[in-house]
C-alpha cells in the first residue's frame, strides 16, 4: 500500500528542489505517493524577472550570499549541482503548468524536475511563457495543451485553493511535507529523510511531533534567493 505525503512547494525555493530530490530517490524505497501543490511563495516579483542587481529592493544582498553558501554545501551532499539563479522570477506560469501536468495523467514529477533544473541550473527564466512551453514539450507535455492551460482560470484557481489550504494548515514556508497529519518544515538530507519515514510506517502514517528546519526552508514572502 502506497504511504501518502503532502508535499508544498515552490520551484523559486531552492530547498524545495534539494526536498524534491530526496523524496523522489527516497520514493521506491518506501513505495511513496507524493501529492505535490504549488504555493508560490513570491507572487510580488514580476514575471519578466529582476535580475540578482536588483534584488536589494527584493530581499537583503547579504543574506541572500549567505544563503547561497549553505544551499550550495547541501545541495552537493545529495548530488545536485545548483547556483543562484541570475533572474529572479515569478513562479505562476510554471506552477499552473505543473497542476495541468497532475491533471492530464502525464509524468508530472519529470515536468517539476525540468523546470528546477531549468531554474538552478541553467539560468532559465521560468516566468517567461515561452520557456515554460519549452520546459513542458521536453518533458512530454503537449505544448499547446500547456498554453490553454496557464492562462485558464481553473488552475488560477487551484493555485488559490492551494494557499488557502497551506494557510489553513499553519505552513509559514516550504518545502513543507504532511505526513499524516503532521507537518516537516524544511528539505532533509537522505539520511534524516528515511529515518522520517522508516519512523512514520512504524506508527502507520503519523510521525511522533511536528519538526521544522527554519534554515532549510524558503519563508513566505521574505526571502529571496
Amino acid at each position: 500500500m502506497a504511504f501518502k505525503i503532502v508535499m508544498f512547494s515552490d520551484f523559486i525555493c531552492p530547498f524545495c528542489y534539494i526536498g524534491f530530490d530526496v523524496i523522489e530517490k527516497l520514493k521506491p524505497e518506501f513505495d511513496l505517493q507524493i501529492e505535490w501543490r504549488g504555493f508560490q511563495i513570491h507572487p510580488e516579483w514580476p514575471a519578466e524577472g529582476a535580475s540578482a542587481a536588483q534584488a536589494s529592493r527584493l530581499g537583503n544582498a547579504d543574506a541572500r550570499k549567505a544563503a547561497w553558501e549553505r544551499i550550495s554545501t547541501m545541495a552537493e551532499s545529495v548530488g545536485l549541482a545548483m547556483k543562484p539563479p541570475s533572474v529572479l522570477t515569478n513562479s505562476r506560469l510554471a506552477l499552473a503548468a505543473a497542476e495541468f501536468a497532475r491533471d492530464s495523467g502525464a509524468d508530472h514529477e519529470a515536468f517539476e524536475e525540468r523546470v528546477y533544473r531549468a531554474y538552478f541550473t541553467e539560468d532559465a527564466n521560468i516566468g517567461d511563457r515561452e520557456v515554460v512551453l519549452r520546459l513542458a514539450a521536453e518533458a512530454g507535455l503537449d505544448a499547446a495543451q500547456v498554453a490553454d492551460a496557464i492562462k485558464s482560470p481553473k488552475y488560477e484557481l487551484r493555485l488559490k485553493n492551494n494557499a488557502l489550504t497551506a494557510n489553513q494548515r499553519g505552513v509559514s514556508g516550504v518545502p513543507t511535507f504532511f505526513i499524516g497529519d503532521y507537518p516537516l518544515v524544511g528539505a532533509q538530507s537522505p539520511d534524516v529523510m528515511r529515518s522520517i519515514l522508516k519512523r512514520a510506517k512504524e506508527r502507520f502514517g503519523g510521525v511522533e511531533t511536528a519538526q521544522a528546519a527554519e534554515d532549510q526552508s524558503c519563508e513566505l514572502k521574505t526571502k529571496s534567493l
